[in-house]
């Protein structure tokens, strides 16, 4: 159940982001889904591969260089799904940007505050 609800936040990111990013562009509803489950197959299975591979370049670059391999995850995908088009690198690279953080505050609204990374506890009063 819970790789269903991953799949509809990304789906969900996805289609915002083809909203407000002219340069990307979906065919019809099946070619989003398959663009957001082949999202996550490639961010969960190829991009640790990538990110462990530029370890290095990772490092000089304070770990800024893990914004262009999501930009590269996303022109991956775009690549291989039909009817997902995304212009160029700059594009991919601000809505990958964009889906990281609306997947994120989605995902921390929808699951229980126990599984998320970050846990905010709730204000009970001053303590003297």
């Amino acid at each position: 159940m819970e790789f269903l609800v991953h799949w509809g936040i990304t789906a969900l990111s996805l289609w915002i982001a083809g909203s407000l990013f002219h340069g990307i562009s979906f065919a019809n509803k099946q070619s989003l889904f398959i663009s957001a489950l082949l999202l996550g197959f490639a961010n969960a299975v190829i991009r640790p591969v990538v990110i462990l591979l530029t370890i290095p370049l990772t490092l000089i670059t304070f770990g800024f260089f893990l914004l262009v391999i999501n930009a590269l995850m996303m022109l991956l995908v775009s690549t291989l799904v039909p009817g997902f088009k995304v212009s160029g690198f700059w594009t991919a690279f601000f809505a990958s940007i964009f889906i990281t953080i609306l997947s994120f505050i989605v995902g921390v609204f929808i699951f229980q505050a126990g599984d998320n990374p970050i846990f905010i506890p709730a204000y009970k009063g001053v303590y003297i």
